[in-house]
């Protein structure tokens, strides 16, 4: 059985935290999870070589800090989630947010 999220927490606008109900506690970066985009675009993107641009061209959306500003459960085994950067595609699944969540508790582990 997949764990489930028993509780989601920005600790900062930087920082996202995950109580799971096996008792393990993980934060993870927004900036993490955005360039861990499981979608389609992003795989893609992220398996080319990165262009040489002198002046790479931003967004406007872009040059600001990056934030989640939604972030919807899809059933009982993934989050939809919304960034300031407008991306919006990805579908992060429980064990893909459980895999990329730094531990910073166990509670209830090995008991």
């Amino acid at each position: 059985m997949i764990p489930q999220p028993t509780e989601l927490k920005l600790l900062n606008p930087d920082t996202l935290q995950i109580a799971w109900n096996d008792g393990l506690v993980g934060r993870i970066t927004i900036r993490e999870l955005r360039e861990n985009c499981p979608c389609a675009n992003c795989i893609e993107k992220r398996s080319k070589p990165e262009p040489i641009a002198l002046l790479p061209i931003l967004k406007a959306e872009e040059t600001q800090p990056l934030r989640i500003t939604k972030m919807d459960p899809q059933g009982r085994y993934a989050y939809a989630i919304d960034f300031s950067d407008g991306h919006n595609t990805g579908l992060f699944t429980l064990d893909l947010l459980r895999e990329l969540g730094e531990v910073v508790g166990d509670e209830g582990i090995g008991e």
